[in-house]
């Protein structure tokens, strides 16, 4: 594999493939359409790392403006990024086990680092390590609003909760967090909206009811690429956890059109049959959760099943040693695959950047 110094200036033509590549000019437009959505609201973004995984993309967004910190999903993801030198991170999710809690206390000593809370006995052990640690660690109690995954239904729990992060000496109750993400992808953009605004407005009423109970809530974190537009726009909403607009998928873009296909999985075609040509990339090079990929600039083309290392392409009108440009049909499940993303202009390449969160890091 050639080295960043060795690629930058040439063309793809020199790149092996497969490799992960982010069209610069599609990424900044992106990121300048996400940051001005949100320059003037009052709720702003908290982009996801988990989504791209790069350290340097993170920094980009927050360049970019409009935001507040990075979203990451899990504790490693959040030390790459403050090794990185990012300094306010939320981990929209549960940090448990006492090695863990450990871990995120001493992030605490460098940076900015919440997490999310659903039940007592992980309050306690994150009391506890914060506290033996010397730090205060910022959490967010996350609240089910109909996604059925973690979190505490609306009503006592939540106040129970929230009561008992807020006494623990080692913490600090920082508000709630609830993920609409049974709704990002609804096809029907009104029943998106309308189904969106109904679960946000169960954590805003929350935040009324736990101040008027003496527990002040100062953040309301959720929302995606999908609902961005609506989330962003409800009153008492502070943070928008969207990922996949900076560089979009197949998937996402269907729904968001509004952004530029910015990433994609250059591959060769290995093999030519009289009615498909086979490229050198499978499923362990980019991700299909969410169905085939897409070939770019190429509508006639159709992808027709991936294997292990190989995509099978009809109607490519491709021979054996051309490069086929392929769009991922999940842009976060493709990140996490690669180590690295070429950047370039055209088709010059202009930097590489390191995906420092990828694989299943513990």
């Amino acid at each position: 594999m050639a080295d960043r110094h060795e690629l930058i200036g040439k063309t793809l033509d020199g790149v092996e493939t497969p490799s992960l590549v982010v069209d610069a000019d599609a990424l900044q437009f992106n990121l300048d359409a996400m940051a001005s959505y949100f320059a003037q609201r009052p709720c702003k973004l908290r982009p996801h790392f988990k989504s791209h995984k790069c350290v340097t993309l993170a920094h980009r967004q927050l360049r970019a403006g409009g935001a507040v910190g990075i979203t990451a999903a899990k504790l490693s993801e959040a030390e790459a990024l403050v090794a990185g030198g990012i300094a306010d991170v939320l981990i929209a999710n549960q940090v448990v086990g006492p090695g863990k809690c450990r871990r995120l206390a001493e992030l605490n000593r460098r940076a900015v680092v919440r997490a999310a809370v659903d039940s007592p006995q992980n309050v306690c052990e994150l009391d506890a390590a914060a506290r033996e640690a010397g730090v205060t660690i910022g959490i967010l109690v996350e609240v089910d609003i109909g996604m059925n995954r973690c979190g505490v239904p609306p009503g006592e729990r939540t106040f129970d909760l929230a009561r008992q992060v807020h006494e623990s000496p080692g913490l600090r109750f920082d508000g709630l967090q609830g993920y609409e993400g049974h709704l990002v992808l609804l096809p029907d953009a009104g029943e998106r909206a309308r189904r969106t605004t109904e679960c946000i407005g169960r954590l805003v009423a929350l935040r009324s009811e736990l101040e008027r109970h003496g527990l002040p809530c100062a953040i309301i974190s959720g929302g995606g690429t999908g609902t961005y537009d609506v989330t962003g726009n409800i009153a008492g909403m502070n943070e928008v956890q969207a990922g996949s607009y900076a560089l979009m998928d197949k998937h996402y873009r269907t729904r968001r059109p509004e952004f530029r296909s910015a990433m994609f999985v250059l591959a060769t075609v290995i093999s030519a049959q009289p009615d498909h040509v086979v490229c050198d990339v499978g499923l362990k090079g980019i991700g299909s959760d969410f169905g085939l990929p897409a070939v770019m600039g190429n509508p006639a083309a159709e992808v027709l099943k991936l294997s292990e290392e190989h995509t099978s392409v009809k109607n490519a009108g491709a021979k054996i040693g051309d490069r086929l440009r392929l769009i991922p049909s999940h842009g976060c499940t493709t990140s996490n695959l690669h180590r690295r993303m070429i950047v370039v202009r055209g088709d010059v390449i202009e930097d590489v950047w390191p995906i420092e969160g990828s694989g299943c890091l513990e």
